[in-house]
């Protein structure tokens, strides 16, 4: 069952990558997503229903983890979809209003919904002492006041805590996509305090700095290729106190520069060379 989970894991980060390159917008790449979510979600469905568990281990692995990195990815994709879709504009001070808005939201529901519910606790915790009743098939007590949500889903496939999991991946993946929306000044939480950092800025173009990012997880170079586009701009964003905005139509315009699509990373190796070359002559 283990390597079904580093299976999925790496299919779907493939597809990622793939649409990154491929898809027009960050809406566009979205909602290819959530398509080729929802049927791997489907495919793996069927195949439990039919085939079942040989082990009570593999039970709890799949819906504790496998399941949830599945749908937990596919709730992000079409909730980014959603948020995309009613954007009511590209840039600006009503562009980063809406972001701001969802943000509060997503906070709001973490504070009254998540954080304070034993289940979070739990899961955070790194416990294993209650998989069994969380993590497997025919548990379900009404007794517990569980969500109304329970009564819709399919008992032959989930055991509910299976989706509290997958709510909590996402939400952590829409939170980071939200605050790579917003410029510092209207996310200060997502800032670095430190004395040390305030004389850190970008002082090329943000161009620039998205070419540079992209480069970066083009070779794998950050924790070996397994964190995204976003949270490698987040990274930047919060270190040099900048705003990328939507890197992923930047990149796109890049693809179709006259002359050189890779101008910053270009003069980065004529500056070093010619650095090497001063230093040969000291």
């Amino acid at each position: 069952m283990r390597h079904l989970l580093h299976k999925i894991v790496s299919d779907i980060q493939k597809q990622e990558r793939k649409l990154s390159a491929e898809a027009s917008s960050f809406m566009d790449e979205a909602y290819r997503m959530t398509v080729y979510l929802k049927e791997v979600l489907a495919d793996i469905k069927e195949d439990i229903i039919n085939e079942g568990f040989t082990t009570l281990e593999d039970e709890i692995l799949f819906f504790k983890q496998i399941k949830p990195s599945v749908l937990g990815k596919l709730i992000y994709y079409n909730k980014v979809f959603r948020i995309e879709t009613a954007c009511p504009a590209s840039n600006g001070n009503m562009y980063e209003s809406y972001f701001a808005m969802h943000l509060r939201e997503l906070k709001l529901e973490y504070t009254e919904h998540v954080c304070n519910s034993d289940f979070y606790r739990y899961y955070r915790s790194g416990r294993t002492d209650r998989d069994e009743q969380y993590f497997t098939l025919g548990k379900i007590n009404c007794y517990d006041g569980l969500n109304s949500f329970v009564f819709e889903i399919d008992t032959k496939f989930s055991t509910y805590f299976d989706y509290k999991v997958a709510k909590i991946i996402a939400n952590e993946l829409i939170y980071n996509y939200l605050t790579t929306k917003l410029s510092p000044e209207q996310n200060p939480d997502v800032l670095l305090q430190h004395g040390e950092t305030k004389d850190f800025f970008w002082t090329q173009t943000k161009n620039a700095l998205i070419e540079l990012v992209y480069a970066l997880y083009a070779c794998d170079a950050i924790s070996h290729g397994k964190i995204g586009i976003r949270k490698i701009s987040m990274v930047f964003q919060i270190l040099f106190r900048i705003s990328l905005n939507d890197i992923h139509n930047s990149f796109h315009r890049m693809k179709t520069r006259a002359g050189s699509r890779t101008l910053f990373l270009d003069q980065l190796k004529y500056s070093l060379e010619e650095y090497m070359d001063r230093e040969d002559n000291l």
